[in-house]
Order: structure tokens, then C-alpha cells, then sequence
């Protein structure tokens, strides 16, 4: 009956927001997740960013219309002062017409085409390592290895945001062969890293994405030496990072070109750590495997040089993938603090920037170039990103919300841009920090 319900204010509501003492709100009804926290499978950074808030954006976000009725075990009352802005209200309209529509079901033959290619791009590489000669052919078919890590990334990014195989287990095969035993990364590591990432887009405290000092800064509030709530440590914005920041915007396009190296560190560190791992073993494996392949492959080559010459060309190429992930975000709006449930739209648009490009080179780019549409809807598969991008487009003009779309060169000038005016603002002596030699030699007499 009405009068035996328990309304919870959101004063109290905000009280539980730390590890231990979990409670959220959807649609003005609040639930206690302390001890589902450990179990849920976006692991517990998602439920630790928005405890104490109304989730509601972030949960049609990313939940399908089965996740709802597990609601049930946690629920513990109403929100008495539960509120939808206009924004929510019609965003939260869009998942319900794509529900409807069955988009986030319908995946098209886009799987089967992408697996069938990379499979191909894979065998022609290591082909041309084992049958020719030629070292043009060698330094081609680094480039062409390199080029089918880039586009099992992609395929790696959908299987972990969606189901593209036909069942959940065959998805999970999926993604331990495509992520950990051919490219060499971990897809426990980048489902942790990028699920905070989408949860806290922007956010310089608490997005990993843009937490890469000493070698980059996106904002000169970096060099307060923040501290990193996603990692829990503080990012010393020390003399070497000064250093290492007053030229990231040459040292950017290099930086990119070997960056795949840290994603391998990453992965061993990732599983070698304390944290919990869902499925480690299934993780250390693939990496495993990886590494016995890749370097036999290698050492088919028939010197050094070559070796030497095919693992940069692969890494170079690469390269184009991670300059990908920095183009988005890189210039777009960033913030302070905790993500808020509130703002979700919001900050999603703001925080992110598409790639204009023709239909035919869709594939090229992963359905990333549709960056905005990605945030709002991660459940979406990459084939019907074009076609809701009108409609995204007329939301954020009725409520004066930034949708920005440049071509791949502009955002590139954009993202320097943004680096450059952050290394000069590092070059400001004003603000000295502790220097050392190779500081002084750099830059004395300007």
C-alpha cells in the first residue's frame, strides 16, 4: 500500500557512496548494490563513480530490457524527490524507439565480412614472411600485420560493448582469440580501462583515456599534480613531466607510433596484479599464445635487420589506431570531479567529437568516427551508426548542445592544437617546478 512505502531523499541518497555502502537510483527507485558490486560485470568502477546518484541515463546506456528484472533483489524504496530533465526525457525516448526499431539486435553480416577480412590480411602476412624473399616484402607485410591489429581492435571493441557472436560464450572465445592471442593485449585490462573511460568521459580525474602524464597533458590543470581516482595514485607533475609535456605536440605522432608497446606492458602488469581478474587464466593464456607465435613469426625473417624493420612497420601502422582514440577526446570540453548521473547526455556530447568521412571508409575507422553516437548508445553496433546520426544531431540542436564533426585532418590540427597551447602554458616559468640539467640546457635563452 502507499502509506507502508519508503521514500529515501536524495540527501540521504548521496550519504552511500563509497565501498561498502552502495546505493544507487533508477527511475526513482533506489537500490542497495554493496554487495553486487563485486559480481556486476562492468566490474566496480561504473557503481563506485555514481553511487549515490541516479544512474538512470547510464543504465538504459548500457543495459538491455533483461537486465531490469534483476533489479528486483536490490530495491529498498522510492526517491521522494526523483526529477527527469527535458534532455533525459527525450534521450531516454531514443533508446526506447531503437529498442523498438530492434537496432540494438540487428548486427547485420558487418561480423562475418570484418572476421572473414582480418583472417585474410593475417594469412597474407604471415605468408609473405614464410614464402618470399624480398625484404620490400617483409617491410609490407610488418605494415600489413600492423594493419590487421588495427582491425581486430575494432572487432575486440564490439564483441566487449555487445554480443556479436551467437551466443555469450562463443562471444567470450571470441574476444580472448582476437584480443589476447592474436594482437597481444588484454581484454580483461581494456574492458577495466575503457569501461572507466565511458563512465567518466573527460573527466581529467577520473577518465584513464586522458591520465598520461608525464607525456601528455590535454589541460593545464594537470600541472597541479591531480590525482587519479580511476588509478588511485597521484600524477606528479614533476620537472621531467614539465619536460616531457612542453613538447608533447612534436613528440605526439612518435609517441603514437609505438604506443602498441605499452598496451602489451599493460596487459602483463593487468594480470600479474593483485586486483581481481575475471578469468585469469583464460587471460594469461592468450597472452601466452601470442607470444610464442608472434616471435617464431619473427624470427622466420632472415636477420636482424629485417626483424628489426618488420616489428616497427607493424607497430608504426599501428600507430594510426591510437592517434584514432586520442582525436576524440583529445580537444573536446574536459572537467573536474566525479561523473554525474544527471548530466549523462551531456557530458557524453561535450566530451567527444565525430570523423567525417565517406560511407566507404567506415571500416577503416571502426564505427569510432561516429564517436558521439558510440557514448550515448555503447550497446549499438557500429552498422546503424549513420543512421541514427541525424537524429542525435537534431537532439543536441533542440537543447544547445554541441555536436561537433570534423574531417580526419581537422581533428588532428584540433588535437595538436590543444597540445601545443598546453606545452606552452608547461614552458611557463611563472609556475616554477624543481629543474634539472637537461631542463636548464633545453631551455636556456628561450
Amino acid at each position: 500500500m502507499e502509506g507502508e512505502r519508503r521514500y529515501i531523499s536524495s540527501d540521504e541518497l548521496r550519504k552511500h557512496n563509497k565501498a561498502g555502502d552502495l546505493w544507487i537510483s533508477i527511475q526513482g527507485k533506489v537500490y542497495d548494490v554493496t554487495d553486487w558490486v563485486k559480481n556486476h560485470p562492468g566490474g566496480d568502477t561504473p557503481l563506485l563513480n555514481f553511487a549515490g546518484q541516479d544512474v538512470t541515463d547510464a543504465f538504459v546506456a548500457y543495459h538491455p530490457g533483461t537486465a531490469w528484472k534483476l533489479l528486483d533483489r536490490f530495491f529498498i524504496g522510492y526517491l521522494e524527490d526523483y526529477h527527469v530533465s527535458e534532455v533525459s526525457k527525450d534521450y531516454r525516448k531514443l533508446v526506447s524507439d531503437f529498442t523498438k526499431m530492434g537496432l540494438f539486435e540487428k548486427k547485420g553480416h558487418g561480423v562475418f565480412f570484418s572476421l572473414c577480412f582480418v583472417a585474410m590480411i593475417f594469412a597474407s602476412s604471415v605468408c609473405g614472411v614464410l614464402l618470399s624473399n624480398n625484404v620490400w616484402v617483409h617491410l609490407a607485410c610488418g605494415g600489413v600485420m600492423g594493419f590487421f591489429w588495427v582491425q581486430s581492435g575494432w572487432l575486440g571493441h564490439d564483441s566487449a560493448h555487445y554480443q556479436t557472436m551467437l551466443s555469450p560464450r562463443l562471444n567470450r572465445f571470441a574476444q580472448v582469440l582476437i584480443g589476447n592471442c592474436l594482437t597481444g593485449f588484454s581484454m580483461g585490462w581494456w574492458k577495466w580501462i575503457h569501461n572507466g573511460h565511458h563512465i567518466a568521459c573527460n573527466s581529467l580525474d577520473f577518465d584513464p583515456d586522458l591520465q598520461h602524464i608525464p607525456l601528455f597533458a590535454v589541460s593545464s590543470k594537470f600541472f597541479n599534480s591531480l590525482t587519479s581516482y580511476f588509478y588511485g595514485r597521484k600524477m606528479s607533475f614533476d620537472s621531467v613531466a614539465r619536460f616531457l609535456v612542453s613538447y608533447q605536440h612534436w613528440t605526439f605522432y612518435p609517441v603514437m607510433c609505438i604506443a602498441r608497446i605499452n598496451l602489451f606492458a599493460q596487459a602483463f602488469l593487468f594480470l600479474l596484479s593483485k586486483r581481481r581478474v575475471p578469468r585469469r587464466g583464460q587471460e594469461i593464456v592468450g597472452i601466452l599464445i601470442f607470444w610464442t607465435w608472434f616471435p617464431l613469426l619473427v624470427s622466420c625473417l632472415p636477420n636482424w635487420g629485417e626483424r628489426v624493420m618488420f616489428i616497427l612497420a607493424s607497430l608504426a601502422v599501428t600507430g594510426i589506431q591510437h592517434v584514432q582514440f586520442c582525436l576524440s577526446h583529445f580537444s573536446s570540453a574536459v572537467y573536474l570531479g566525479p561523473p554525474s548521473g544527471n548530466d549523462w547526455f551531456e557530458k557524453q556530447t561535450k566530451g567527444t567529437l565525430d570523423i567525417e568521412c565517406p560511407s566507404w571508409m567506415d571500416w577503416f575507422h571502426g564505427g569510432l568516427e561516429f564517436q558521439i553516437e558510440h557514448h550515448l548508445f555503447p550497446r549499438l553496433p557500429r552498422c546503424h551508426f549513420r543512421k541514427v546520426s541525424p537524429l542525435v544531431k537534431d537532439l543536441c540542436k533542440k537543447h544547445n548542445l554541441p555536436y561537433t564533426s570534423l574531417t580526419f585532418w581537422e581533428a588532428n590540427r584540433r588535437t595538436i592544437g590543444t597540445l601545443r597551447t598546453a606545452a606552452l602554458q608547461a614552458r611557463d616559468l611563472t609556475n616554477p617546478v624543481p629543474k634539472n640539467l637537461i631542463w636548464e640546457a633545453v631551455n636556456t635563452h628561450g
